[in-house]
């Protein structure tokens, strides 16, 4: 497997068996009508261009003269007809293989009557050209078997073929000085045979080549399909369980750039959030290694946005809808706390919502890469050195000053930062280095997200925000459930409800969305997480 994974055509191994097979197919199909147009209308304006120079005579009536120039001309309107019908719209896959073969016979066809135009010249053993070079692009661009090459370029030769018998057999014409045609035909028959061998060993090369890529992008019983993240240490991929064939997300740590420690605490992180049940949870099914020793884990494929693009591209939410998302947010770190771990990177990022089985607004939290065990906490562990570590705009001011002493209320300065950030469409603090953002939640007084929005917030909404916001994690609510619970009395909960959702979520999906990534950095630290050895130095992640 290449170390960079990139995917970016998957194999016609298999075309048809699922639908990025059929999309692939059509796409390709797609692509190569037009190339056979621009071959077939070459040739029509190659044969009627030599006949002018080759009879002087001749006037601009010559170019739709005579039933051979008329059935070529034909045969490139048909392609031209083709050409939208193959790209517009979702085709089945028995269309496409019909489409496939008969464009390339009507094309090669086109080249065999355009011959007649040329009137010597060995027009034979152009047209004869014409259709290798035709079979050998097909074969480049819609690689099949040796059987099925092999068909359709005895099929899309014997059009010319044909044209080579009437030609050798004509009074008309005297193509080969010792006047014997079968010797002729036996020639040309040769060459023909060589054009089709060749054109099919293309195709077929091509084909294997394709599919030991495909076998390439397997990991353990998944097939990676397309790229939907990347970060400086691994990617995320949609990937494919050759029996289950439900969508999946693998999430892969590349060890010849984070080194063991990177893969270690890839390891951690599946094995803690393994732990984990609760529906607002991201679900992990497997991890291991690939054959080059890099760790990977599949986890559950979320279909919609992060929160981070929820705001970007929709703009500050409604306070109903905020408190809907945020009371499943506790839902989740509750269970989290509850045995022990603090997740110490909650932002937007990293809560993706999307709609599940009939349900819509559902609320998944993922990446727990840093995640801390209080069970566990030792000096040795990753979570017991005194580093800081989150995304500067979330960090409560205790996880700056004494990281080693976190407890699951930091979480919950968290979220009150991610529900002002839903709220407002903007940061809590905000500046130019991580430093001067650090130093603002040390030290000042957030300003209330009513003074920041144009919009209406509830007061009840807003102090429970506030109240997270405290620096004194002994002033904020005492865990997730009872902020959760403090959510729920607010006045504002009873504006957001399922029909309000699925009316949403209705018009949001009639536009394309951008692509959506289970995680959006594979990294152990996060998208625009920081680990920061103290005062000294700190990495981006």
């Amino acid at each position: 497997m290449s170390r960079s994974l990139e995917i970016e055509i998957p194999s016609l191994c298999t075309p048809g068996a699922s639908e990025l097979g059929r999309k692939l197919y059509q796409k390709r199909v797609a692509v190569f009508i037009p190339m056979l147009l621009a071959l077939c209308f070459g040739f029509y304006f190659l044969a009627n261009r030599l006949g002018f120079s080759t009879s002087p005579g001749l006037n601009s009536a010559h170019w739709i003269d005579g039933v051979s120039n008329r059935l070529h001309l034909a045969s490139c309107l048909i392609l031209a007809a083709l050409w939208p019908f193959g790209s517009w719209r979702k085709k089945s896959y028995a269309w496409l293989r019909l489409i496939d073969p008969l464009s390339t016979i009507i094309a090669c066809a086109g080249y065999a009557l355009g011959s007649f135009t040329l009137k010597g010249m060995n027009a034979e053993y152009q047209a004869l050209l014409a259709t290798s070079v035709t079979l050998i692009v097909r074969g480049l661009v819609i690689p099949n078997g040796a059987r099925r090459a092999l068909w359709i370029g005895a099929a899309a030769s014997m059009p010319t073929t044909a044209t080579a018998f009437f030609l050798y057999h004509s009074p008309e014409f005297h193509l080969m000085s010792s006047g014997n045609p079968g010797l002729a035909m036996s020639v040309f028959s040769i060459w023909c045979a060589v054009a089709l061998t060749v054109s099919s060993v293309v195709s077929k090369v091509v084909w294997s080549l394709r599919c030991e890529a495909n076998q390439a992008r397997r990991i353990g019983q998944y097939t990676l399909e397309e790229k939907i993240g990347s970060g400086s240490m691994g990617e995320v991929y949609k990937a494919s369980h050759a029996l289950l064939r439900r969508p999946t997300a693998i999430k892969i740590c590349r060890c010849d750039l984070g080194g063991e420690r990177c893969a270690a605490g890839f390891e951690r992180e599946v094995q803690l959030t393994s732990r984990l049940r609760h529906p607002n949870t991201i679900t992990i099914y497997d991890y291991g290694r690939t054959r080059e020793g890099d760790f990977y884990y599949a986890m559950e494929y979320l279909p919609g946005l992060s929160l981070e693009q929820l705001v970007r591209q929709h703009g500050p939410q409604p306070p109903g809808r905020v408190i809907h998302i945020l009371k499943q947010v506790c839902a989740s770190l509750a269970e989290a706390h509850g045995i022990g771990l603090i997740h110490r990177d909650i932002k937007a990022a990293n809560i993706i919502l999307c709609a599940l089985g009939g349900m819509h607004d559902v609320v998944k939290v993922l990446d727990f890469g840093l995640v801390k065990d209080l069970d566990q906490l030792t000096e040795d562990s990753p979570s017991g050195d005194k580093t800081i570590s989150g995304t500067p705009h979330y960090m409560p001011p205790e996880a700056i000053r004494s990281p080693e002493k976190l407890d699951p209320r930091a979480d919950l300065y968290s979220v009150g930062v991610l529900g002002y950030f839903l709220l407002t469409g903007k940061h809590v603090f905000d500046g130019l280095t991580f430093f001067d953002i650090w130093s603002q939640h040390l030290n000042m007084e957030p300003i209330p997200p009513s003074a920041r929005t144009s919009s209406p917030i509830p007061k009840d909404l807003e102090d429970i925000v506030l109240m997270c916001l405290e620096k004194d994690p002994s002033r904020r609510p005492p865990d997730a459930p009872a902020l959760g619970q403090g959510l729920q009395a607010c006045e504002s909960s009873r504006d957001w409800n399922e029909v309000n959702a699925e009316t949403w979520w209705k018009e949001f999906t009639s536009w394309p969305p951008d692509d959506i990534s289970t995680s959006t950095d594979p990294t152990s630290s996060g998208s625009g997480s920081t680990v920061v050895k103290p005062v000294t130095s700190w990495t981006h992640g």
